[in-house]
């Protein structure tokens, strides 16, 4: 089976770039690199433009963030075709000041319902939603599963799939009455499954709107990758989707790999080329970890990734989960869920069991604490091989 005919969906335009509408599959990245890092953040739209993406998203979550945001606007605004996008984090009024600069801007509804929480949320969409419209601004609802707000955690409980389309289906109705329609959804895990089923119960819901693919925290090539092109092969196969992201946690230097991934996984689905998946894969030990972005403080989270995902390989036949994150914003919450997580700070990691801390330590020392909390893990819960 081969790409199947798209999904009728509205067509969204974010700059020059459309999506959805029949409009080719957009692919796009995300900078790693810490946003008042000028030179750094330049180079990395750079590479990125290098690579062929359509998008390039930079994330904001201060005033000296959006100073800076400017001038790499300013600075990489003739260097290719791709639309800037920016990921406005946990304070969404930044919107007011970030909007002359970018093409696109991505909230979280799960970040939105904690900030400002004597306001509405309506009230919250409303005033984004009035900036982009003054700005000439298209908006993406970004909805994870590790950040659902608690309301509708609560209300779903176990079914945290549920959740997370109930998030989207509210924004995106928030938004169409405000007379806002210019806007894409994104509904994301680390699970593969999880977004497969997300997004095909949005779609039976909503199939005018155009979505955002990808499988978030994804991790290292190449099974971040792997993780990925299941969950698209069956989504675009499908005729869903309308622009995707391959989220891998790689070097600065080497982020184009996530266009070239993303290009290659369409063209194969379009060739009738899908690759085999053995039936035990995602058993096991199971990695998570971030893509990297300007939220993290210390790249030295990366070989971190990489120390821990070899470190733990003796233990490749246990169905354990070890989550590493980069930064404070998303890692406290999306560690939670893991039976190992390490969130990393500037100095220091926070090592989890579940959604407890253990403490705090050194880059140099948590490797040695992670194995050992892996060794109890493995002992205390009697766990067999998988």
């Amino acid at each position: 089976m081969a790409l199947a005919r798209r999904k009728p969906t509205r067509a969204v335009r974010v700059g020059a770039l459309t999506i959805g509408g029949g409009a080719p599959i957009a692919v796009q990245s995300m900078a790693a690199t810490r946003t008042q890092d000028i030179e750094a953040t330049v180079r990395q739209v750079e590479l990125l433009e290098a690579a062929g993406a359509d998008l390039i998203r930079i994330a904001v979550d201060s005033a000296k963030d959006v100073e800076a945001l400017a001038e790499v606007r300013a600075r990489t605004r003739d260097i290719g075709r791709a639309a800037l996008s920016v990921d406005l984090q946990e304070n969404y009024r930044l919107a007011a000041t970030v909007a002359p600069h970018v093409d696109k801007i991505r909230y979280n509804p799960g970040h939105l319902y904690h900030h400002e929480r004597d306001k509405s949320v309506h009230d919250k969409v409303a005033f984004i939603a009035e900036i982009a419209e003054r700005f000439d601004v298209a908006l993406r609802v970004g909805v994870n599963c590790g950040s659902v707000d608690p309301e509708k955690t609560a209300k779903f409980g176990a079914d945290d799939v549920g959740a997370m389309v109930e998030s989207a289906l509210e924004h995106a109705r928030i938004l169409d009455d405000l007379g806002f329609h210019r806007y894409v959804v994104s509904l994301k895990d680390s699970d593969w499954r999880k977004v497969v089923e997300g997004n095909r119960r949005f779609v039976a819901a909503r199939p005018d709107v155009p979505l955002h693919l990808g499988v978030t925290e994804a991790g290292m090539p190449p099974d971040g990758i792997i993780k990925t092109r299941i969950a698209f092969e069956q989504l675009l196969s499908e005729g869903i989707g309308d622009t995707i992201r391959v989220s891998l946690t790689v070097p600065f230097e080497d982020k184009g790999q996530e266009i070239a991934a993303g290009r290659e996984i369409i063209a194969d689905i379009e060739a009738g080329r899908f690759r085999s998946v053995p039936a035990n894969f995602g058993e096991g030990l199971n990695i998570i970890s971030c893509p990297s972005c300007s939220r993290v403080e210390n790249e030295a989270f990366i070989e971190l990734a990489r120390d821990v995902k070899t470190m733990a390989q003796y233990a490749k036949d246990y169905a354990v989960t070890i989550a590493i994150m980069g930064c404070r914003v998303n890692g406290p919450g999306e560690t939670d869920d893991a039976d190992i997580g390490l969130w990393c700070g500037p100095l220091g990691v926070n090592l989890k069991r579940g959604d407890t801390v253990i403490g705090h330590f050194p880059y140099d020392a948590v490797l040695a604490q992670t194995h050992a909390l892996l060794d109890t893990v493995i002992a205390e819960r009697g766990l067999a091989k998988a």
